[in-house]
């Protein structure tokens, strides 16, 4: 018969061995002083374009303009009249600069992921202008948190948000570039180089300036290339987007024509992963996805220990008026 001591350390023992195998924990105490907050608040109004509303026509146009479409599959469409409020936009996808602020802020650490990951997940973290590598809540907790610091009412883009401002206030662009197509320089042995856009050569280039081993994986600044007619950076590529909706297949059959929000609850439910948030650009230019109108989706939930894969986000502030006014 174990006695009870032994009882103990044998019990001991596999709670020590258990947390071995979970993630280190870390304490972040670095403090955020007031007039790094200040600055931080200033540069973030600074950088919101207004985007002033009206209507368009959202989802794949190509039909209608080409005589085929843009975007393959049966989400996109069909074509339907949306009418937008005036809004305001980040002209930048969230950097990690931005998000390590809000998490010294909140002495919050970036989450610790498993050991296999620990190196590729510091060097994403480790160039302050690129976008910052995060799940829907992750997000929709930062811009909330800019809703409570500045008083106005922020949020993640609805879908139509993300795609009027993509088209540039809803014109028949295919994609959201300063040209509205790719701009590449072809150069022989693979190192094509974007004039407008990141190429797979761009990227790796980048990473390695900065001693990083991400190479193609590897995220590019978000001033790197030009912006949209709006002013608007990196729709094209860089990183999908979170946006605010729920993802249903069929909701362009029955969305509202006035400041749609998506659907009213999450309905659709993905091979077992649960209900899909809607995401939109790209994580690079492949033709569909970092066009204006193709959509896809993931869960909005990536797990602690894991990387969030190529998943960003924008703020936009929901107020009909300009805040820079």
């Amino acid at each position: 018969m174990i006695s009870v001591n032994k009882l103990l350390v044998i019990i001991t023992s596999m709670l020590l061995l258990t947390a071995c195998d979970k993630p280190e924990s870390s304490k972040n105490d670095k403090k955020v002083s007031q007039a790094e907050l200040n600055n931080f608040i200033k540069n973030i109004k600074t950088n919101l374009v207004f985007v002033e509303g009206g209507d368009f026509e959202m989802g794949d146009f190509g039909e209608k303009l080409y005589g085929g479409q843009i975007d393959p599959y049966p989400d996109s469409k069909p074509l339907h009249r949306v009418e937008l409020t005036s809004y305001s936009m980040s002209k930048f996808k969230i950097s990690n600069r931005d998000y390590h602020l809000f998490l010294d802020y909140h002495h919050h650490s970036v989450r610790e992921v498993r050991p296999a990951l620990k190196d590729d997940w510091t060097e994403y973290n480790s160039t302050p202008e690129t976008p910052a590598r995060i799940d829907w809540y992750e997000a929709a907790d930062y811009c909330a948190w800019l809703g409570k610091m500045t008083g106005l009412p922020f949020s993640l883009p609805t879908e139509a948000q993300w795609e009027y401002a993509a088209r540039s206030r809803g014109q028949f662009i295919v994609l959201p570039t300063n040209t509205g197509k790719a701009d590449i320089e072809f150069h022989s042995g693979g190192k094509e180089r974007g004039i407008n856009i990141s190429t797979s050569y761009d990227r790796k280039l980048f990473a390695r300036k900065n001693n990083t081993h991400l190479e193609e994986l590897s995220n590019v600044p978000g001033d790197a290339f030009p912006p949209n007619p709006l002013g608007i950076y990196d729709m094209a590529g860089n990183g999908f987007e979170w946006v605010s909706d729920w993802y249903d297949p069929d909701y362009y059959k029955n969305s509202p024509t006035k400041d749609p929000q998506g659907p009213e609850k999450p309905e659709f439910e993905y091979d077992g992963k649960g209900y899909q948030k809607v995401m939109r650009s790209s994580n690079s230019y492949n033709g569909i996805t970092g066009s204006t109108v193709g959509r896809t989706f993931r869960s909005p939930r990536v797990p602690e220990d894991n990387i969030p894969p190529s998943q960003t986000a924008r703020c936009v502030v929901n107020s009909p008026v300009s805040v820079n006014n």
